[in-house]
């Protein structure tokens, strides 16, 4: 079997310039809200964007600039500024990184911006209770707690109207902090936005079905940016309508994201983003493409148009990929390795996640035997490279995708 790295040409994505045009634009709000007369909303991946941006607040993601410090290969130092005033290692190494940014000023874009407000919402995980906590406290800033039950099994209408009684509270709790109304117009407008964004991240995800892809996961990780922090803005939807033009002209001609594709494989867990070009490099090079992942695709829901979009809004937010149980994870990991005809998949036991990491064995387990499509558990961390080997992890991708090709050569 030859091993060795072999040249397979990367695609540019022509969008990518419009991208970091547009990207660049948010920070600088982000960084200099007073500016554009705004107030700044901290708030967890998976809260509820749209009332914010109604009620004229710019949501900030301390997890997104987690990622970022993590691309930059900042995030070891922050984590460590951090766990020297006596955090522990063992937390989330997004929250130890924005903790560690906190104290010390330092990351990408320097200082964080100062919040007004925060918004903490628990359907990603419990480590954001405390984490939002300890930072309202050190910033003298209100927080408002929005409550998802986590769902074990089939889901229950009680639950959707728990979560609509919290969307109504999170509301009240703008209207009083901000002391106008909430601008229910506007909100409808916002609404239809995300809505639009959210379906067109949905079908340039889809695209990828089609052999070879347009659209690798590693772009995926890259481009999802605007779903998660303008999602419910004209610029997002703007932005998803250009891409998607883009690489329906790459499927229209057949032309995948790399030159040559051989191997389609599934990517389950948050990036590792200190190594994400090195594993693209290392992937390709042998002609494997990761076709889709379960991290990405957690935005990509199904068209949600209501006419009553704060109960549309509970029920999306209630029922997103980390907030629910292991049956779930095993029927979406099935349904992505059939609607994308992968060959394997590759889960990131990630230290930092455990929310998203508990139960990958039994989940492995479970999909191949389902699916018949063999799986590979790497370690690692999302932004902590102390917690990585690489020149294991490339051994055991290596490994890997010899035992997938030898298995194709067999059933030829």
């Amino acid at each position: 079997m030859e091993n060795q790295r072999q040249p397979n040409p990367y695609r540019q994505i022509r969008s990518t310039r419009a991208y970091r045009r547009l990207m660049k634009a948010y920070y600088l709000m982000a960084k200099h809200p007073r500016w554009f007369g705004k107030k700044v909303a901290w708030i967890t991946s998976g809260g509820p964007v749209e009332p914010l941006y109604a009620m004229g607040v710019l949501p900030f993601y301390p997890e997104n600039y987690g990622a970022m410090c993590g691309a930059f290969r900042m995030s070891v130092s922050l984590c460590e500024a951090a766990e020297h005033r006596g955090y522990s290692r063992d937390l989330c190494s997004y929250a130890l990184t924005d903790i560690g940014s906190s104290f010390t000023g330092k990351g990408p874009l320097g200082p964080l911006p100062k919040p007004d407000l925060l918004i903490c919402s628990n359907n990603i995980c419990g480590t954001v209770i405390k984490w939002y906590e300890i930072q309202a406290r050190a910033f003298k800033a209100p927080l408002f707690f929005l409550d998802t039950p986590f769902i074990h099994g089939p889901i229950q209408e009680h639950t959707f109207r728990y979560v609509e009684k919290q969307m109504e509270a999170y509301v009240a709790f703008l209207e009083r902090e901000l002391g106008r109304p909430f601008p229910e117009k506007r909100f409808d407008r916002v609404c239809s936005r995300s809505f639009e964004a959210i379906t067109l991240w949905k079908e340039i995800l889809d695209l990828s079905r089609r052999r070879p892809a347009p659209f690798a996961a590693f772009d995926a990780f890259i481009h999802m940016a605007p779903i998660v922090t303008l999602r419910g803005t004209l610029w997002a939807a703007r932005y998803y309508r250009r891409l998607k033009r883009e690489l329906e002209d790459r499927v229209s001609h057949g032309m995948g994201a790399f030159d040559r594709e051989k191997i389609r494989l599934i990517w389950d867990n948050i990036p590792i983003w200190y190594d994400i070009r090195n594993l693209s490099r290392m992937l390709s090079s042998r002609g494997a493409v990761l076709v889709a992942d379960t991290y990405t695709s957690a935005w990509s829901l199904d068209r949600i148009e209501s006419d009553q979009p704060l109960k549309a809004l509970a029920r999306a937010y209630a029922t997103i990929h980390l907030n629910q149980g292991l049956e779930y994870k095993i029927r979406k990991m099935v349904n992505l390795i059939e609607e994308y005809a992968a060959d394997g998949f590759i889960m990131h036991s990630n230290r930092s996640c455990k929310p998203y990491s508990l139960g990958q064995y039994d989940l492995r387990r479970e999909v191949t035997r389902i699916t018949g499509k063999p799986g590979l558990i790497i370690e690692a961390d999302h932004t902590d490279s102390r917690s990585y080997a690489p020149a294991q992890v490339e051994k055991q991708i290596r490994t890997f995708l010899d035992i997938i090709e030898d298995k194709a050569q067999r059933n030829l």
